[in-house]
C-alpha cells in the first residue's frame, strides 16, 4: 500500500486536503470519487515517491527473481509447509529488492488475507496473469500445482526473451560502436585535418564540403542537436500516452519490415502460452482473453482480444472470431477451432506457443545473419566516404603543383 496526498473539492464546493492509502493512483482516485470529491491533484508522499523510484530503477525486481521465488514457493508448499512458513523462509534468503515485497505479502497472509489478494497489492512485481492463476489455485485447492506450472511458464518466458535479446546484442554493439567512433572523428579529428586544407585556399571537392558541414554541425551546433532530440523524444512520448498515439505507434511497430513480423511472433508466443495456461487451470476463456489482452502490451492485440472475449460471451466460437483479424495468422483460428471442437483448447494453445516460439527463434537467427553483412556494407560506405573526403583534397593539391 502507498500513501498519497490529495487536494479536492467536496459537495459544498470547499477545497479539502488529506492523505489516502491505496495500491496505486487509479485506486486512490476511485476511492476519492466514491466520496463525491472532485480531484485537483493526487501525489505520492516523498517517502513513497522515493520507494517507487527505488523499485522501478535502483532495486528493480527482474523476471528471473520472480521465477525463482515462484519455483521455491511451489517446492516448499508441495513439501507440506504452509504459505506463511514458506514466505517466512523465502524472505530471509531473498535479495534486498525482493525482501520488502515478501515481508509485506507475509504480513497480509498472517493477517488473514489470501495469497492472491496479498500479491495483488504489488502489481509492479506480480502481474495480472500471475495473480489470476494464484487465485484460481487457491480456489481449487491446487496451489502447489499452479505455482509449479506458473514457475515453468515464467522460466520459458525468461529463456525466450533472453534468446531474442542475446541475438540482438552483437548488431547493437556494432551500431553503437560505429556511432561513438563517428562522433569522435567528427568532433576531434576531422576539424583539424580540414582546417589544414582550408588554409591553402583551394576549391574543395563536394565530399569534403559535406564532411565539413557535418563536422561544423557536430562541433558548433551540438546543443541544437541535443535540444532537437529531446523535443522529439518528449513529443513522441506525449503522443504515445494518448489512446490514438499508442494505437498508431503500436500499429507502426507491427508494420516494420522484418522487425514487425518478429514482434508479432513474440506477442503470439506470449498470448498463446499464457492463455493456454489460464484455460488449463479452470479460468473461463472469456476471463482468460481479457487478462491476456491487458498483458499483451500492444493496443492492437488488446482491442482484438477484448472484442474476441465479447464475441465468445455472446456464444460465438473463438476460432471464427480470430479469423477476422489479420494480426492472427490462419494457423491460429484453424487450430483454435480444432481445440474447441475436441475440448482440448489448452493443449492446442500450448502447441501453438511452441510453434510460434520456434518461428521467432528462426526469425531472430535469420535477422542476425542478414544484419551482419548489412552492417559491414554501411561501415564500408562510411569509411570509404571519410577516406575520399580526406584524401581527395590532398590529391588535388599535389596535381595542382
Amino acid at each position: 500500500m502507498r500513501k498519497y496526498h490529495y487536494k479536492a473539492k467536496n459537495k459544498e464546493g470547499k477545497t479539502v486536503k488529506g492523505a489516502i492509502e491505496a495500491t496505486d493512483e487509479k485506486q486512490a482516485a476511485l476511492v476519492l470519487r466514491g466520496k463525491s470529491l472532485v480531484l485537483f491533484s493526487l501525489q505520492p508522499t516523498k517517502k513513497d515517491l522515493l520507494k517507487m523510484f527505488s523499485t522501478k530503477f535502483v532495486h528493480r525486481i527482474g523476471s528471473g527473481e520472480v521465477a525463482t521465488f515462484t519455483r521455491q514457493l511451489s517446492t516448499m508448499i508441495t513439501a507440506g509447509l504452509t504459505v506463511a512458513d514458506a514466505l517466512r523462509i523465502l524472505k530471509e534468503q531473498s535479495s534486498p529488492s525482493l525482501f520488502s515485497v515478501i515481508d509485506d505479502v507475509l504480513r497480509e497472509v498472517e493477517g488473514g488475507s489470501t495469497l492472491a489478494a496479498a500479491l495483488e497489492k504489488h502489481r509492479e512485481v506480480f502481474n495480472e496473469v500471475y495473480v489470476a492463476l494464484v487465485r484460481a489455485g487457491e480456489a481449487a485447492g491446487v496451489l502447489d500445482e499452479i505455482l509449479n506450472r506458473l514457475a515453468e511458464n515464467l522460466e520459458k518466458q525468461k529463456e525466450f526473451r533472453s534468446k531474442v535479446k542475446g541475438a540482438m546484442i552483437y548488431p547493437m554493439v556494432i551500431v553503437v560502436g560505429m556511432g561513438i567512433v563517428g562522433t569522435i572523428m567528427m568532433i576531434f579529428v576531422i576539424p583539424k585535418l580540414l582546417g589544414l586544407y582550408q588554409e591553402f585556399g583551394t576549391e574543395l571537392p563536394l565530399p569534403t564540403k559535406i564532411l565539413i558541414s557535418i563536422s561544423d554541425l557536430a562541433t558548433r551546433f551540438w546543443w541544437m542537436t541535443l535540444i532537437g532530440i529531446g523535443v522529439a523524444v518528449f513529443s513522441l512520448r506525449s503522443f504515445q500516452k494518448t489512446p490514438l498515439g499508442r494505437k498508431k505507434i503500436d500499429q507502426f511497430k507491427l508494420q516494420l519490415p522484418i522487425f514487425g513480423n518478429l514482434q508479432k511472433m513474440t506477442i503470439l508466443t506470449e498470448v498463446t502460452r499464457t492463455l493456454g495456461l489460464l484455460v488449463s487451470t479452470g479460468i473461463s476463456i472469456i476471463d482468460g482473453l481479457n487478462i491476456v489482452a491487458r498483458a499483451a502490451n500492444n493496443s492492437i492485440y488488446l482491442e482484438e482480444l477484448q472484442f474476441a472475449a465479447k464475441q465468445v460471451e455472446k456464444g460465438l466460437p473463438l476460432g471464427g472470431t480470430l479469423a477476422e483479424f489479420e494480426e492472427f495468422p490462419p494457423v491460429v483460428p484453424h487450430m483454435v477451432s480444432v481445440g474447441e471442437e475436441t475440448g482440448k483448447l489448452d493443449e492446442v494453445l500450448t502447441k501453438l506457443s511452441v510453434y510460434f516460439e520456434s518461428e521467432s527463434e528462426q526469425m531472430v537467427k535469420g535477422l542476425t545473419t542478414a544484419i551482419e553483412p548489412l552492417i559491414m556494407v554501411v561501415l564500408g560506405l562510411g569509411v570509404g566516404f571519410l577516406i575520399i573526403s580526406v584524401i581527395l583534397p590532398i590529391y588535388n593539391l599535389t596535381t595542382a603543383f
